[in-house]
């Protein structure tokens, strides 16, 4: 499967090198709204009012996000403790409606973070078609031991269903058109292609995280 595509049909553009470069660099570039990252015409409510809110919105599908997430994770990793992240699955059709139940079901089921990567590298590295649910029930039993039924139970459950369908209207009013895609704090997002790349992204993240830290402390 390779279905990473925008609404309009077209791939974004992503590069990643071998040995990603730090992202931290010597004196800060300057990044400029409307160009390398973009205001929302409303600003979304967060769900952490004590705390900058990153966003990501992904899916499995895509081959960009695939390769994205190492490189998030490691940024992800040392996000100091005023930034809280989550992931939303993004809804461009129903092949990427199912694969985003299966990431609120393995939330449900308390195996999200243990699912994650499995999930991508059945798709990306191995081929597999998980449309075929009895494919998807064999993964969530070999990576988190669980029995097909709950699993089932789970991807079919209203509480999934209700999840799925909250993500479909926040990545409509994030105005997301193609992922991988970055939001910072409900009021800018970060698009790979006006990033200049992955690595990019994650320095503007910065530099907006550090500005409504700003804000907020005036």
């Amino acid at each position: 499967m390779n279905w990473c595509a925008s609404l309009s049909g077209l791939l974004l553009v992503g590069w990643i090198a071998a040995g990603a470069p730090a992202l931290a660099e010597e004196s800060a570039p300057a990044y400029e709204e409307g160009v390398h990252y973009h205001r929302l015409p409303v600003a979304v409510d967060t769900r952490q009012a004590d705390r900058i809110e990153v966003v990501e919105i992904f899916g499995y599908a895509c081959v960009h996000c695939y390769r994205f997430d190492p490189i998030l994770e490691d940024w992800r990793s040392d996000l100091p403790g005023d930034v809280a992240f989550r992931r939303v699955p993004a809804v461009f059709n129903e092949t990427w409606a199912l694969l985003g139940r299966m990431f609120y079901a393995a939330e449900a089921l308390g195996v999200g973070e243990e699912m994650h990567m499995p999930l991508f590298e059945a798709i990306h590295r191995r081929g597999l078609d998980l449309r075929r649910i009895e494919l998807a029930e064999e993964l969530f039993e070999f990576e988190a031991r669980v029995e097909p039924a709950d699993f089932k139970a789970a991807l079919n459950s209203f509480g999934v269903a209700t999840r799925l369908k909250q993500a479909d209207a926040q990545g409509r009013v994030y105005r997301v058109t193609g992922v991988p895609s970055l939001v910072v704090n409900g009021k800018y997002r970060i698009d790979s292609g006006d990033a200049g790349g992955y690595v990019g992204m994650l320095r503007i993240a910065d530099f907006l995280i550090d500005m409504e830290r700003t804000a907020q402390a005036e």
